[in-house]
């Protein structure tokens, strides 16, 4: 059995271990701003995401993962399915991720009725890399 619920202080530990890239002032203010989601299969979390507002209006997905013994279950759709849903029930009506455009995620998006709808390219020394793909979805 699976549940999805809203980020906690003392999920940071777990947080951790699959987002590299969030610091400690910003997991807390992601669980302040309930800007993130824990997935808990039989109570154990297992996947995570978490959003931003760009241009502090339209939902961003910043980061989804799930841990590789767990994926391929269709968790990582159930977390998209959550996360949309909560932000239409607080009014949004628009959906923003992103993915490198060398990652295979980028088809899992397409078919969760995500469009592409532009892209980032960094050549900037030290900031190099793919082009980030820029996809959106209406709710």
């Amino acid at each position: 059995m699976i549940e999805i619920r809203y980020v906690q202080l003392e999920d940071s530990e777990f947080w951790k271990s699959l987002d590299k890239h969030l610091t400690d002032d910003g997991f807390r203010k992601k669980v302040r701003d309930k800007q993130g989601y824990v997935l808990l299969e039989d109570g154990k979390p297992v996947g995570l995401l978490r959003f931003n507002l760009f241009w502090d209006d339209i939902p961003f997905c910043t980061l989804l993962f799930v841990a590789e013994a767990y994926q391929g279950r269709g968790y990582g759709m159930a977390l998209m399915e959550h996360w949309g849903a909560d932000m239409k029930s607080q009014g949004h009506d628009l959906l923003l991720t992103s993915t490198r455009g060398d990652e295979e995620s980028q088809h899992f998006y397409r078919k969760l009725g995500y469009k592409d709808c532009g892209g980032l390219v960094l050549d900037v020394p030290g900031y190099e890399q793919p082009m980030e793909l820029f996809l959106v979805k209406t709710v």
